[in-house]
């Protein structure tokens, strides 16, 4: 049995509580700066406790308005591109790479482990690096401003398609032989038997893919031009313009604060599953 020493139990929870200090300290700076005028925030010294103008600020960030210099499109519609957006990449990336693993492990066809090796090589390719030429197709086919265009060229990943590859080999031959016996169709053993074991990869994957999504900002930056479009990370950016005196500081952190409630939520809602994915053994 190990002891626990009360000097090292202290120091444990002592460099807990700083870190968590260190992590929440600026979001406590950007709260406070979300309950005053944008005059009291520019002046020096920043005011450091909470102030009485908090309602005013969040109702002009979701509904949009104010004096700034940058854009003033309604955080409420930001957040709906943002979480469409999001949902779609989420969906489409589980969606294609469990049909993808699922053809490449259990079909046999001509240069399988070629094609597995390509989709696997794109992870040398991501969406910076083939920006350029993404561009030119989505704007020659009109899908830019388009939910469209903000999702189809993020949808695939060679990342989940791994990792749903490795799970399905680690399926039992005798599972696969027992559906077949069974006059289950490949589809049929696909739906009723690997995706209700695959649940847990699924669910972890749910919530990279959703922060991932989420937090999209360079290629929505390049394919939306209308503030109808901008999702909300866009939409920060788009709020910061001219000098100090021409933003309305408090409405860009009551926004950039907004934004960070539905990842934190998929978060903590799917801690659970998402651990369990990661670390789970009965695979």
């Amino acid at each position: 049995m190990v002891e626990r020493s009360p000097f090292l139990t202290f120091l444990a929870h002592a460099v807990m509580i700083l870190g968590v200090l260190v992590v929440a300290f600026p979001l406590y700076l950007a709260f406070v700066a979300s309950t005053h005028t944008a005059q009291e925030i520019v002046q020096a010294p920043m005011p450091l406790l909470p102030g009485s103008n908090l309602w005013a600020t969040y109702e002009k960030a979701l509904m949009g308005g104010g004096y700034g210099a940058g854009s003033r499109a309604p955080v409420v519609h930001m957040m709906w591109v943002s979480l469409v957006t999001a949902l779609v990449i989420t969906f489409g990336k589980i969606a294609i790479s469990l049909l993808s693993a699922f053809a490449i492990v259990y079909f046999r066809f001509p240069f399988k482990n070629f094609f597995f090796w390509a989709i696997f090589i794109t992870l040398m390719l991501p969406v910076e690096v083939r920006i350029g030429p993404t561009y030119q197709v989505v704007s020659d086919l009109g899908m830019l401003n388009t939910y469209a265009g903000l999702t189809i060229p993020l949808i695939a990943s060679a990342t989940a398609t791994f990792l749903f590859r490795q799970f399905f080999m680690s399926v039992p031959d005798e599972l696969t032989e027992a559906a077949r016996m069974d006059g289950a169709s490949p589809i049929r053993f696909f739906i009723d038997i690997l995706v209700p074991l695959s649940k847990t990869s699924v669910a972890a994957l749910f919530v990279i893919q959703f922060i991932y999504g989420w937090n999209q900002y360079l290629w929505p930056l390049l394919a939306t031009t209308s503030e109808n479009m901008y999702p909300v990370v866009v939409g920060i950016k788009m709020m910061v313009a001219g000098g100090d005196s021409q933003n309305e500081w408090n409405v860009v952190m009551a926004t950039a604060l907004l934004a960070m409630l539905p990842p934190a939520m998929v978060v903590m809602l799917m801690q659970k599953w998402f651990v369990k994915g990661l670390v789970d053994t009965e695979k």
